[in-house]
């Protein structure tokens, strides 16, 4: 194989990945599984895409290599292949916002409506306040997310059983929920649902996978200092 086809070979096989995340489904089902182990039957309840749909958009998912399965039971399990994964997501993301206007106002557009009233919390804010028990945190993800991994003094309430679980809180508390990420809607009805209560409350825009890296950024500085 000569220079000239090497690099042809070489960026065929790059042209993958590509391919693959042509689909607005597949980065969505991407953005599932960042949040821990799905099945098919999961997925599909999730993205409201019918179970064939979903298999299918898996497939090609596991044929990149971005997405691993195992077989629990009667059920097959999908998890991110690999935790490069989530970092490239990060980046597609990020490069997405900068470049295209359209992501811009999208954004701003859906989620700036839904969320303009709503105090948003910082990461440094949070473990402040946190260490001197003034808020109380809440994720309000399913609970097999939460248990795959969550920040840590958290405590689970499912956002269906919000409403329910009120009086498990802490009275007088400040409350700070957090879902999915910035694009999970989950935090913000939690928030109208803990206002209409009379409690104050605040969101967490990030994600679990945010939190660990500005806690090992955060040591990584504090180790450097001394």
């Amino acid at each position: 194989m000569n220079e000239r086809e090497l690099k042809d070979e070489l960026y065929k096989e790059y042209t993958r990945i590509g391919k693959c995340l042509s689909s607005p489904k597949r980065l969505e089902i991407l953005d599932v599984l960042t949040q821990g182990p799905k099945s098919v039957e999961a997925i599909s309840k999730i993205t409201s895409m019918s179970i064939a749909n979903v298999s299918q958009h898996l497939q090609t998912l596991h044929h990149a290599k971005l997405v691993d399965y195992k077989k629990r039971g009667n059920f097959v399990i999908y998890e991110i292949a690999n935790p490069a994964v989530l970092h490239f997501l990060d980046s597609l993301y990020g490069l997405s916002e900068k470049q295209l206007i359209e992501v811009q106002h999208i954004k701003s557009e859906f989620l700036g409506q839904l969320s303009s009233d709503i105090e948003e919390v910082s990461f440094e804010e949070l473990m402040i306040r946190m260490e001197a028990g003034e808020v109380t945190l809440i994720d309000v993800r399913p609970k097999d997310e939460y248990e795959a991994a969550h920040i840590p003094g958290a405590i689970s309430i499912p956002i269906e059983e919000l409403a329910e679980q009120l009086h498990v809180l802490p009275a007088k508390a400040k409350i700070v929920a957090y879902c999915r990420g910035p694009h999970c809607l989950m935090s913000i009805k939690a928030i109208e649902i803990l206002k209409s209560k009379g409690i104050d409350a605040a969101r967490l825009s990030k994600r679990v996978q945010d939190w660990e890296a500005f806690t090992n950024k955060r040591n990584g500085e504090e180790q450097a200092i001394s």
